[in-house]
């Protein structure tokens, strides 16, 4: 399993103060940020892309559902985790049973999500 401090995780969040302190806990467990995106294109781009370990993504983004992006980490292999205030109630039924950080969360639960996905890129 890839230690957290080596785990390149794309961040896509529109609330900028959420995504600063998701960089700041990111940055704390020695992970590597790419981005932030704070749009879809953006963040399609970058999913379809960049060197990327990981992807945590905001399920609203600027009011448009983030699955397009979720899609294309799907298809690249990369995991990813939702994170959203309604929990699995916010998914769409084609992405239901996938791993959702509840928001508001804490380094705690970013930690525990984060060595998840780490467990799954070692899969890879």
């Amino acid at each position: 399993m890839k230690s957290l401090s080596a785990l390149k995780v794309l961040v896509v969040e529109d609330e900028a103060l959420v995504s600063m302190l998701v960089e700041d806990m990111l940055s704390d467990l020695g992970c590597t940020v790419v981005g932030p995106a704070a749009e879809i294109e953006e963040a399609l781009r970058l999913a379809g892309s960049a060197d990327i370990d990981a992807a945590l993504l905001d399920v609203n983004l600027g009011g448009r559902p983030i699955f397009p992006v979720a899609d294309a980490l799907k298809a690249r292999g990369v995991p990813f985790a939702f994170a959203s205030g309604y929990g699995e109630a916010g998914l769409s039924e084609s992405h239901r049973g996938a791993l959702v950080l509840q928001k508001p969360f804490r380094e705690t639960d970013l930690r525990r999500v984060l060595e998840t996905l780490a467990a799954q890129t070692a899969l890879r």
